[in-house]
Order: structure tokens, then sequence, then C-alpha cells
């Protein structure tokens, strides 16, 4: 019998309602400038909580670890988002899922991002459609990802840009929308295949998104 798929997401949490989805959960925050862990939070923020929802609404059931980074501000370091990439690898999920984005980079992220995937763990992030890079995202090995209006639910794009490898579908249940939403999405997708192709690598992973993608390119907006 084959082990459970495991999925990481690091963002603000998880509501209460969602908890029985939820296999491990911590939190990870900055006080007096050192860093603190400890058990979850509910989800102030309700931007945790969106995402779970979209990825999990790909995929169907997996083995949820979800490490918190956020509180009630829309502030986090790389130290902590680091802090959660080493957890999560000790969880050994397959694939990790980061809606989010700094814009400075940092040795501790980037060294963390490389030992996740050394671990044959697979990094999903969101990236802005416009705008300067964001980080992990800009990470060598890093997914990227970004929100795409022409995809409809299930479908993605295969952009090949400056700015993102892949785009997905942008809205979510509850009206929230962007590449926050976009990543979520596509995590979900990478998720699905997973299940059915346990052990899949990054490769094979990232010729089957660009077989399946309903688009190819950024759109061209302004011409016919």
């Amino acid at each position: 019998m084959t082990a459970e798929l495991a999925i990481g997401i690091i963002d603000s949490g998880f509501a209460p309602q969602q908890a029985g989805s939820v296999s491990q959960s911590r939190r990870f925050w900055l006080e007096g400038g050192e860093l603190h862990e400890g058990a979850a939070q509910p989800d102030a923020l309700g931007h945790g909580s969106v995402v779970l929802d979209t990825l999990t609404h790909q995929c169907g059931p997996v083995r949820l670890c979800v490490a918190q980074v956020f509180a009630e501000r829309w502030q986090t370091s790389p130290l902590q988002i680091a802090a959660a990439l080493h957890w999560l690898i000790e969880q050994d999920v397959s694939l990790i899922n980061m809606s989010l984005g700094l814009r400075n980079d940092r040795p501790v992220l980037r060294e963390a991002c490389v030992l996740a995937q050394a671990s044959g763990i697979l990094l999903c992030a969101s990236s802005p459609a416009q705008g300067e890079p964001v980080y992990p995202a800009a990470y060598p090995g890093v997914i990227r990802v970004t929100g795409d209006a022409r995809c409809a639910p299930g479908q993605w794009s295969w952009l090949n840009s400056p700015q993102a490898d892949f785009g997905a579908h942008v809205n979510a249940a509850n009206g929230v929308a962007g590449s926050s939403v976009g990543c979520a999405a596509l995590s979900g997708t990478i998720a699905s295949y997973l299940q059915g192709h346990p052990g899949a690598g990054r490769e094979a992973v990232l010729g089957w998104l660009r077989e399946g993608a309903a688009f190819v390119a950024p759109e061209r907006r302004g011409h016919a």
C-alpha cells in the first residue's frame, strides 16, 4: 500500500472548521528579533484558508501539513519561511505551496529552498504578473506561478515568461483572486498528478504540465 501523499502549505494558517483536514501544523513567529515556534493559531487573515480550499479542491484529500508564518498582519520574514521549510522537510512532504513573495533575496531562505529541493520536494511559489521578481519564486528550480484570467477552473497555462512558468485560474469561491490563488490551484493540480504517479520527479511533472496546458505563452493584450 502506498503512503498517503503529503502536501505542505506555508501561509497564514487555516480556519477552525478546516482543522479536520490538517494532519500537522506549526506556527513560526519572531519576537524580540528571535525565532519562536509553537501551536498554530486560527487564521486571522483568511488567506491561508482560501489557499487550503483552493488546493484541495483540485486534488481531494491529502495529508496536509500547514506552517503558519503570518499572524494578524501581512508581515513575515525570510527566517520564518526558512524555518517553515525545514519543518516541512521533516514532515516528508512531496510538494510545498508558497502563495507569498518577499522583495529581498536572503541566504537563509535561498539555502532552505535548495535543501528542500535536494530532499526531492517540489516547490511552488506565487509570482506577480508584472513588476520586480519576488522570493522564493525567483530562486532556481522553484515553479513560478501567477494568475491567468484565460484559465477556467482546472485549467492552467504554460507561460515560460520572465515573470512566471505557469498561470492558473485566479478566482476562489469567496472572491479572493490573484497569483496566490493561481499558485494554490496549480499546486492542487500537481498534487492530483502525484497521487496517480507516486515518486514522479520535477521534470516529469513539468513535462506533464506543459503538455496539458490550455494556453501557451502569455496573453497578448491589445492584439486581435
